[in-house]
């Protein structure tokens, strides 16, 4: 089922473009994006729903989600469901709680110091999907770092659902109850993300129905056309990333169980036809009994067309290496939004990983356990970005602002360093503006 390609006599070099990745193309919608987003930016609400009414087959009436709706979609909440989102949010919370930031000052010589200050945005748009599936867990992914982060004003848009009755799914409402998040929209899509990044101002909405105050940053995965208008509006707002198709990688050698293995590939293939899922192997007997765990255990699985389509798509694959250095560089190469390590001695091999999102270490650490109770967020860099990107977290909610205070002794004595380098540079006045300070 998976298109093998063999890497083990491979030559030295460049491994990226020998490897199976799904092609995303954010330009070829980018002209009718931008069409959409500056009529937005135009129009206010008036766009924003003529753009729900094309894309989304719905009639809005009030943008916001009615207050009585968040509790009562809390109160019909299947107890099981609404159980595991709690326990997620707890393990959520410990995790992020670590990654707080705390003031630092540097005495860089006497008199002069530099405070490390971090600050917490203002005002954050969190972008929830709702396309082929459901994801209350994203918004416990995107609200949890931001609270723990100290925003104070936090906004949740999420496309409307015809079944109910234009408002975005229930078990996406009840989510945002648990957190505490009231101001909710029925909005989605790349209109979702112009009505957050520019606000709509009241002249634009109907009778009664308040202002949407712009957001300083917007945040959560989405489709192409959410990733366009990220792309298109970065500066206008800061994003935290284009969200590409999940990802999975798994590297495995003739330890690992196949039966798992093909599990795992499929539980990210059943998100989207365009999802990838990767086999990295040394073990030829492993590889094939893998492709004999997925024809079975794909016939069986709900979502066979979908998963079928992505598992045999482009961007999926088995990558055959001569070993797991090998392996390793191939998975390095490839920087996976999810890999998994199933080998022997896998915390080992784990730790000379350099690129992938979310790291999966064991037998037992499947990816999604990562995408609901690990603690860890799931909110994560996709089509090769992690190279150089990280996912969601408190850091993401937070600016980091240096404080400089020189008193005039510390000036003086490092006056002549700045005065040179700024002459250096052909910059007069930056010198004047110190040595008016420090001259007799």
């Amino acid at each position: 089922m998976l298109t093998r390609i063999d890497l083990r006599a491979a030559p030295p070099g460049p491994l990226r473009g020998l490897l199976p990745r799904a092609a995303i193309d954010v330009e070829s919608v980018l002209h009718a994006v931008h069409l959409l987003v500056d009529d937005v930016r135009q129009r206010g609400a008036a766009a924003v729903r003529d753009a729900t009414r094309r894309f989304d087959g719905v009639d809005l009436g009030p943008l916001r989600v009615p207050a009585g709706a968040l509790p009562e979609a809390l109160r019909t909440l299947d107890p099981a469901v609404r159980a595991a989102l709690t326990e997620s949010i707890r393990r959520a919370r410990l995790v992020h709680e670590a990654q707080r930031r705390d003031e630092v000052t540097i005495r860089v010589v006497p008199g002069g110091t530099v405070t490390e200050r971090w600050l917490p945005v203002a005002r954050v748009g969190l972008y929830v999907p709702g396309g082929l599936a459901v994801y209350p867990s994203s918004v416990v992914m995107n609200v949890v770092p931001a609270q723990v982060a100290g925003v104070g004003s936090l906004v949740v848009t999420s496309p409307p659902q015809r079944e109910y009755g234009g408002l975005p799914h229930p078990a996406i409402l009840a989510a945002c109850a648990l957190l505490g998040v009231d101001e909710v929209y029925a909005v989605g899509g790349a209109q979702a993300i112009a009505m957050l990044a520019y606000g709509l101002p009241e002249p634009t909405m109907l009778p009664g129905e308040p202002a949407v105050v712009p957001v300083d940053l917007v945040t959560g995965p989405g489709n192409v056309y959410v990733a366009a208008a990220k792309r298109l509006l970065r500066g206008v707002v800061g994003i935290d990333a284009e969200a590409g198709p999940t990802e999975i990688a798994v590297l495995a050698d003739a330890t690992a169980n196949p039966a798992h293995v093909a599990a795992d590939l499929i539980s990210q293939a059943e998100h989207d036809t365009l999802a990838a899922s990767v086999l990295v192997t040394d073990s030829e007997p492993l590889l094939a009994a893998v492709q004999a765990e997925l024809a079975s255990q794909v016939a069986a699985t709900k979502h066979v067309e979908r998963v079928t389509a992505a598992l045999t798509g482009p961007q999926s694959g088995a990558v055959l290496v001569r070993d797991i250095d090998q392996g390793l560089a191939v998975v390095d190469a490839y920087a996976a939004e999810h890999l998994e390590v199933i080998t022997a001695d896998a915390r080992a091999v784990a730790d000379r990983v350099r690129n992938a999102g979310c790291l999966f270490v064991g037998p037992d650490s499947p990816v999604s356990l990562g995408d609901y109770c690990a603690g860890s967020n799931h909110v994560l860099p996709t089509a090769g970005t992690a190279r150089h990107a990280s996912g969601l977290n408190v850091t993401t909610f937070l600016k980091a602002t240096n404080v400089v205070e020189y008193d005039h002794r510390a000036l003086s004595q490092v006056a002549g360093h700045v005065t040179a380098l700024a002459n250096a540079e052909d910059l007069p006045a930056h010198a004047a503006a110190v040595q008016i300070r420090v001259q007799p």
